[in-house]
């Protein structure tokens, strides 16, 4: 009796003190998180946007304290403003982030309207002051009004006209959608309603029938992966970084061969994209050369940061033929790039982001309007 007296009492006190570390735990990353917004508090971030500093451009500089994100975010603000940024230099040593964005509009002009630059100016404080959990969401989208699909599969002719021509059958209004194809794999995401009632679709065994009929529809005749349905989780992010995710958990990013269904031969010009080391400072140095475009910094910079790497400096120059950036990195853990295989996937990661927007077709109409669409749009 003594013995097992001593027994349960061993256990109970290993009870107890996995419960009080556990508490510590909690406490500590509670007080490490207040810490963190006090000294955001104390040091708000400054944004200034100046007309005068460059002849062909709005020049656009954002000083923070550091934390990890706040790059991605603060270039989602002006790409979700539909600014082109021309000229980037980056940094974000020492706990302190400081960036430069040259950017004009589509038509090539200079922000003047003083509205416009006003609410960038709130855009880019508001998301920089704030740990996530508080701060105004950067393309966070409602899901009250819609249901978000996500789809990926065997990119192929019709493949956008059969997922219409399915969605129509089934009583769906297609809102808005984005699709997405690259070496040869396909991601969309969609947002529908019921079309009777103009909301969201909730009935399980009604989106179950959904999953398994677009399931079919993306699998194909000789799909050599296996295709995916699924409704997008609440508060979805960017719909662009979205499909980037998907795309890359298809490892859209690997290269095939062969002349199958979907395998297209791609005769654009190829980006350029190096890693090498940077041994005094202990960073990879990554640099790319791709023909220009809207959004290019917004999807490097994106599958950086879902891959866990952190930009401490870079610069960004585009001009009429070219585009070339140079990011100076290391993973979340503090590590540069350790192995040639890692290499070698992250150059594979960074040329796929940079492709598959290329493809991107959006769209706002009827399904049943869109089952007339020509195939060859995508």
């Amino acid at each position: 009796m003594c013995l097992l007296n001593t027994s349960f009492c061993v256990l109970l006190l290993k009870f107890l003190a996995f419960v009080l570390f556990c508490g510590v735990e909690k406490f500590r990353r509670e007080m490490d998180d207040e810490y963190a917004k006090f000294i955001r508090r104390m040091n708000p971030p400054r944004v200034v946007i100046d007309n005068n500093a460059c002849e062909d451009a709005t020049v656009i500089q954002v000083d923070s304290v550091n934390r990890h994100g706040i790059l991605l975010e603060v270039v989602q603000v002006l790409t979700d403003m539909n600014l082109v940024i021309t000229k980037a230099y980056i940094s974000s040593d020492a706990g302190w982030f400081m960036d430069v964005f040259n950017v004009i509009d589509h038509d090539g002009n200079k922000i003047r309207d003083k509205e416009d630059i006003d609410y960038i100016q709130r855009r880019l404080e508001s998301n920089a002051s704030f740990a996530p959990s508080l701060r105004e969401s950067v393309g966070v989208m409602p899901s009250e009004e819609y249901t978000s699909i996500e789809l990926s599969g065997t990119d192929r002719p019709g493949l956008l006209s059969e997922v219409c021509a399915v969605l129509a059958d089934l009583g769906c209004n297609v809102v808005n959608a984005e699709i997405w194809t690259h070496n040869a794999r396909a991601a969309a995401v969609v947002h529908v309603t019921d079309e009777s009632t103009a909301c969201a679709i909730k009935d399980p065994t009604r989106l179950s029938t959904i999953k398994d009929l677009l399931r079919n529809v993306l699998r194909g005749d000789d799909d050599l992966k296996t295709a995916n349905m699924k409704l997008s989780p609440p508060g979805v992010t960017n719909r662009g970084r979205r499909l980037h995710q998907i795309m890359f958990a298809d490892r859209d990013y690997e290269r095939i061969g062969g002349t199958g269904v979907g395998a297209v031969e791609n005769t654009s010009p190829r980006p350029h994209v190096t890693l090498f080391d940077c041994i005094q400072k202990e960073y990879t140095v990554v640099t790319m050369r791709s023909k220009d475009r809207p959004k290019l910094l917004f999807d490097i910079i994106c599958t950086l940061t879902d891959m866990q790497y952190v930009v401490f400096h870079g610069v960004v120059k585009t001009g009429r033929m070219e585009a070339y950036q140079e990011f100076y990195i290391r993973h979340v853990d503090g590590l540069p790039v350790s192995s040639e295989a890692e290499r070698e996937r992250v150059a594979q990661c960074l040329e796929a982001a940079i492709e598959r927007r290329a493809s991107e077709v959006e769209w706002s109409l009827n399904c049943a309007q869109k089952t007339e669409l020509d195939s060859s749009q995508i």
